[in-house]
């Protein structure tokens, strides 16, 4: 497998610690993690196999280093290449709204015509509505730290054993 590109927005601290978890399944040697707020287009093109972290502040807002790395975004040509989301958010308080900035950017990057892979099935998560449903599964991986931390790390083995069989 090619080495893989983890890209990430974090003000917090926790799509940080996810991303370096995603990471740490993949082997460190598998996979590179950047900050967004810091990244080039020529970082991102680099790569094959791309995951983007995002997560959803208030109702239905980007991180704020997503919010600007948006345009960078625009520029990639994501021809010949695969791309996996993961989102944080809150199901609890949110749960109108929840993981919608991954949505947001499945949206944006679907419009791209880039192909994307790692869809996570609704079930075991509680919440009314979400932008990142896509035919009542998620875009991508969804987390809530806030009310499920304890099923991060399953939740992220999980997904990575099933991106290891779609990043081929």
């Amino acid at each position: 497998m090619a080495k893989i590109g983890i890209f990430y927005g974090s003000t917090t601290g926790n799509t940080e610690k996810v991303a370096d978890l995603i990471r740490q399944a993949f082997g460190d040697e598998n996979a590179d993690v950047y900050n967004v707020d810091v990244t080039e287009l020529a970082d991102i093109e680099k790569y094959s196999y791309i995951i983007f972290g995002v997560s959803t502040w208030g109702v239905s807002d980007l991180q704020d280093d997503f919010e600007d790395f948006m345009e960078i975004l625009e520029q990639v040509d994501f021809s010949g290449k695969k791309v996996a989301l993961f989102g944080l958010g809150d199901q609890s308080t949110y749960t109108d709204s929840f993981v919608d900035a991954m949505g947001i950017l499945y949206d944006r990057l679907k419009k791209k015509g880039v192909k994307i892979v790692g869809f996570v099935p609704r079930k075991g998560y509680s919440f009314n509505a979400s932008m990142a449903l896509v035919k009542d599964q998620l875009a991508g991986l969804a987390i809530d730290e806030e009310f499920e931390g304890n099923l991060t790390g399953k939740r992220v083995n999980e997904w990575v054993e099933m991106l290891k069989k779609e990043f081929v």
